[in-house]
């Protein structure tokens, strides 16, 4: 009941052309995602109360955005204040209701140093539920963003009159890095993973901050692309919990990729797209992320994204040896003792079955094919959602 409610308010946020009514769905996703973090583990209800306060922090930020605009535009409606904005933008209130309305969508997406609440969030609730809430949440805040920055107040208003957007590329770049450090000082897969999404999420808003055709298509591509790659890790950390009760990364070894190959080998398939290997999805998001920043000849956002993608695989890799190389000093004594170097750890742990296997090959296969057609994904759809006059 909880997920049904949260993907009602995902969809009216999508579906919606008022901004009032933008609101009131942001606040029945909001408390369907509340209840799905509380039912998860000791911890989820602090978590939960935490993302609770930011949450509405967010969106009375917004809520208090709306009313100011509605005060200077006298409508909510995104397309008659697409012509609106124009003629009132020198007003003060207008500049407070642009800060305050993309400051608590900021909140719902997580940008840094926005992203308190995600964290604690991904790593106590269900693992099932994360599969859910990380794919979902933070980028339907980030389609949010897209329109109220280029289809309400306009690319004229945010890039050359207020420089909101040069302020959200800083912001997501910044993010970027540092999501990508505290991933590697982690020993627990999920809180990785979580901070990790702080960075992929720095990606998206990397791509909206740039302004650009070339940077848009990136960070929608890549809304599409981290939304499969993620559901596709954390249905892999629920395998782990519930074949062998945790998914500590320390406790990891070899025999985890015999007992669980198919598990272990979705979770390569999507760690080497979270990385940007080609021909996987992450890769392509990536490459038109790098070709904005040549383009605006930003270079230190590309250095960003070439240094964040090593730091990806640092710590991505840290698992993937773990699961596919014998440590050398396990090797070791096993041979000059003559016992079994297969550690106990893993040895009673068996494959996912069938139905939790399902959706997470499904998804590591989506990795491929999504990566394969990614020139027909950006030709047919991306492209005719970029704003007139980007």
């Amino acid at each position: 009941s909880i997920l049904m409610l949260l993907l009602c308010g995902f969809t009216g946020i999508i579906h919606t052309g008022d901004l009032f009514n933008l609101y009131v769905f942001l606040e029945i996703s909001a408390l369907a995602g509340y209840g799905l973090i509380g039912v998860g583990e000791k911890k989820a209800p602090v978590a939960a109360f935490r993302y609770l306060i930011l949450g509405t922090l967010g969106a009375s930020f917004y809520l208090l955005g709306l009313a100011f605009l509605y005060l200077v535009g006298g409508s909510l409606n995104m397309a008659d204040l697409g012509g609106i904005v124009p003629h009132v933008f020198q007003n003060p209130a207008f500049f407070a209701a642009a800060i305050l309305m993309i400051l608590g969508m900021g909140i719902k997406m997580a940008i840094f140093p926005l992203h308190g609440w995600l964290p604690d969030s991904y790593t106590h609730a269900p693992s099932t539920g994360t599969a859910i809430l990380a794919p979902l949440g933070t980028k339907i805040a980030a389609y949010a963003i897209i329109r109220l920055l280029f289809f309400v107040f306009g690319f004229q208003y945010v890039v050359r009159e207020v420089p909101i957007a040069s302020v959200v590329a800083w912001l997501s770049a910044a993010g970027i890095i540092y999501g990508s450090i505290l991933a590697m000082a982690q020993t627990e897969l999920k809180r990785m993973l979580a901070y990790s999404s702080v960075a992929q999420i720095g990606y998206i808003g990397l791509g909206i901050g740039l302004a650009s055709p070339l940077g848009l298509i990136g960070a929608l591509l890549h809304v599409l692309n981290h939304a499969l790659m993620k559901a596709c890790l954390f249905l892999v950390a629920a395998n782990l919990r519930t074949q062998a009760g945790h998914s500590d990364i320390t406790r990891l070894d070899d025999s985890y990729r015999k007992a669980m190959p198919w598990t272990m080998a979705a979770f390569t398939l999507a760690a080497v797209s979270m990385i940007g290997l080609p021909p996987t999805a992450g890769f392509f998001s990536k490459w038109y992320l790098v070709l904005a920043t040549i383009e605006a000849s930003n270079w230190i956002f590309l250095a960003v994204i070439l240094v964040s993608s090593l730091l990806n695989a640092v710590y991505f890799f840290n698992v993937l040896e773990r699961v596919y190389l014998r440590s050398p000093s396990v090797a070791d004594a096993g041979a000059e003792t003559g016992a079994s170097t297969q550690p106990e750890t893993g040895s009673r742990v068996a494959e996912a079955p069938a139905p939790q296997l399902a959706p997470t090959l499904v998804l590591a296969g989506s990795l491929l094919v999504v990566g394969l057609l990614n020139a027909v994904i950006v030709k047919e759809v991306l492209q005719r959602a970029i704003p007139w006059g980007l």
